[in-house]
């Protein structure tokens, strides 16, 4: 029988009230001050390969007369290196499940270190595309290492502003990117540029071979969850049963509605938009893009702080995103003579700063969804959506801007179309993934009842 306050804080959950900030789960992680340091080494590897991954978007114009390219061979770039990362994403998940974040993030690091120098010292587009290809399957085992770090060392109650911080690491990257490696490209040049900035992957590699844990120190037995240790599905079998929960699917499409346009902005077609169908200069299309960075990182802390106190706030933010990022778009390129004023791009960028953020909700649907030895496969299937719609937008965006003459309004209007089919996901699942994750809470709660003979 359960007491009767412990019924009416049930009540409560069911209708939404209870903050995931009093959820105390058995075995939950203490975090910690050895928490912070060994998830800050995570945290760096990331911080890398955003440099590396979002430094195309800086020399997008540099590698057209580098390779004698034109628009579509210049998507390839970014479309490849995405299609690895996204293609490895649920790979990466299983490794992350069964190997642990600390071998997989080595892996990564040395892959995307190799990459970027590579694409430093490439000749040729062919041997550029390469180098790319393999800086994206490093890029691949970061982000959701860091996840499983998180999970690892501090409170499930902390998980949606661990999230949230991780990709503010990766917003810092993009701002290195942005702002130091763009000047290093102007006053030394292609070679010593991409050169001196793949040095950091040594170094991040040097920490985690010699400073980074899995977990803290406990029986083994408790290293994800109490209890005897679980016999693992197989790799088959255990993607099905992620892909099964509402939960899952429902963060797929979150992630898939939200992250694409910052990032295909951030990543390629930002800078020649600004540049050849606004009229600004370099300089001052660098200030926009770095000021959705800047926009980025202050929803960033904003939206992990309202989740962890407000679970029900996740789908009203991802919608209200969308429906922002929608309207502020379509203004930018509808505008009368092409060209719009400074204070309309400028909003422009801050909105599109919210789409990462709003883009890191789709894990927290995935998270109570799934139980601790399939939170790396979860991760890796939510990364996937976001990851695909930037392909194809980056791909479409190529396409018919070779078709149509540089028609920067015709192009971008393909954005459109991906956000109708994410927004019809997001509202036929949101009401079968909150009911099964109410009835996962409440389950919880009743087993870690202990009532007195």
């Amino acid at each position: 029988m359960i007491p009767g306050r412990l019924r009416a804080r049930l009540a409560m959950t069911r209708l939404g009230r209870v903050p995931e900030r009093h959820a105390v789960l058995p075995g939950d992680p203490p975090g910690g001050r050895r928490a912070l340091a060994m998830w800050g080494v995570g945290c760096a590897v990331y911080f890398a390969a955003v440099i590396y991954r979002t430094s195309l978007g800086v020399a997008g114009l540099d590698a057209t007369e580098r390779f004698h390219i034109n628009a579509s061979a210049l998507s390839a770039f970014s479309i490849l290196q995405l299609l690895v990362y996204a293609g490895m994403q649920i790979p990466v998940g299983l490794l992350v499940d069964r190997l642990g974040p600390r071998k997989v993030l080595a892996m990564g690091t040395v892959l995307f270190t190799l990459g970027q120098f590579g694409f430093a010292f490439a000749g040729s587009y062919g041997t550029a595309l390469g180098a790319r290809a393999l800086l994206g399957c490093g890029d691949a085992m970061t982000f959701i290492s860091v996840l499983r770090l998180g999970a690892h060392w501090f409170p499930a109650r902390r998980g949606p502003l661990i999230a949230q911080v991780a990709a503010l690491f990766g917003m810092a990257g993009n701002l290195v990117s942005t702002l130091l490696l763009a000047r290093a490209l102007q006053s030394y040049g292609w070679v010593p540029a991409f050169a001196g900035s793949a040095t950091a992957g040594v170094l991040v590699f040097g920490l985690v071979v010699f400073v980074l844990k899995d977990s803290p120190a406990k029986a083994s037995a408790l290293k994800d969850h109490p209890g005897p240790p679980r016999p693992r599905p197989g790799m088959r079998r255990q993607l099905a049963l992620t892909w099964r929960e509402p939960g899952t699917r429902l963060g797929f499409w979150a992630h898939f509605t939200t992250q694409f346009p910052a990032m295909v902005f951030l990543l390629l077609w930002g800078l020649p938009f600004l540049v050849e169908a606004q009229g600004l200069t370099r300089a001052e299309a660098g200030g926009f893009l770095t000021l959705v960075v800047l926009a980025n990182m202050v929803f960033g802390l904003v939206f992990g702080q309202v989740i962890a106190r407000h679970h029900g706030a996740r789908t009203p933010l991802v919608l209200g995103t969308i429906a922002a990022t929608a309207a502020v778009w379509a203004l930018t390129i509808a505008w009368p003579g092409g060209r719009a004023p400074g204070w309309e791009l400028v909003v422009l960028c801050v909105v599109l700063g919210a789409c990462g953020p709003a883009s890191m909700i789709g894990f927290d649907y995935a998270r109570p969804a799934n139980p601790p030895e399939r939170m790396g496969t979860a991760s890796g299937v939510v990364n996937v959506g976001g990851f695909s719609a930037s392909i194809m937008t980056l791909l479409a965006v190529g396409l018919l801007l070779d078709a149509t003459g540089d028609d920067y309004r015709i192009a971008f209007g393909s954005v459109f179309v991906l956000q109708v089919l994410g927004v019809t996901q997001i509202l036929r699942l949101r009401g079968r993934a909150g009911r099964r994750e109410r009835e996962r809470l409440v389950a919880s709660r009743v087993e870690t009842v202990h009532v007195p003979a």
